[in-house]
Formats: structure tokens, C-alpha cells, sequence
């Protein structure tokens, strides 16, 4: 489900943070999902427990998960994409765009590669 990759140059708690916002729009995290404890996600992923309580608080005071004390963090109700405040949804695209931009180039793409692609695929979802 939740994946990190210690050789992506985009900071463990960045690519956390983005696969947790990717498995809720996807609908695989809905809302009231309980995710793992930040020890237990830690000791799956193989990284600092410090790391997963950030990204957690983050989500938090962005909206996407709530804690409760003694109980766990759940996704929250209306978290999804469509629901995101703008500078959220922003920051999002921002990373993602950043991931994608860096990924590409690495494999001999240009911009005017991934924007071509992107329109074909637009054109294709409308038909």
C-alpha cells in the first residue's frame, strides 16, 4: 500500500506524504480508514518514526487525517482531492509535478513530451 524509496532524491517525508494523498484519491484510504500507528507504519517502511509523525501532523493540520488520542488517525471525512484547500491542493501538484519533471528527465523526456502525453491522455478520458 504505502511505499517510500530511499534512492528518490524527493525527501522520505515528501514521498510519505504524497503516497498517503495518492491511496485516498484513489479510494483505497477512504474516509474513516484508520491508518497504521506511526511506530507500525515506521517499522514497515524502514524509516524514522519522527519522519511518519511530520507527515502525519501535516495531513492533520491540513485536514486530510484527524487523531484521536488513544484511539488512532483516520482519514477524515472530505478529505479527498476535490475537497483539498487550494494551498494544499497546490502544494500537492507542486510535488507531484516536481517528482514527475525530475523522473522524466532522467529518462531522456522533455516537458513537451509529458504535456503531449498528458493531452492525448485528456482527449482519450472526454471520448
Amino acid at each position: 500500500m504505502l511505499a517510500v524509496d530511499p534512492a528518490d532524491p524527493l525527501p522520505l517525508y515528501a514521498q510519505l506524504e504524497r503516497a498517503i494523498r495518492a491511496e485516498i484519491a484513489a479510494g483505497r484510504l477512504p474516509a474513516g480508514a484508520r491508518l497504521p500507528t506511526v511506530r507500525q507504519l515506521a517499522a514497515e517502511l524502514q524509516i524514522n518514526a519522527n519522519t511518519v509523525a511530520k507527515v502525519y501532523a501535516e495531513l492533520e493540520r491540513g485536514g486530510v487525517l484527524a487523531t484521536r488520542r488513544g484511539v488512532g488517525t483516520f482519514v477524515r471525512e472530505g478529505s479527498d482531492s476535490q475537497t483539498a484547500k487550494p494551498r494544499d491542493r497546490e502544494r500537492l501538484l507542486h510535488q507531484l509535478t516536481d517528482q514527475m519533471l525530475a523522473e522524466a528527465h532522467a529518462g531522456g523526456l522533455s516537458i513537451d513530451d509529458i504535456i503531449r502525453h498528458l493531452e492525448q491522455r485528456r482527449a482519450k478520458q472526454s471520448e
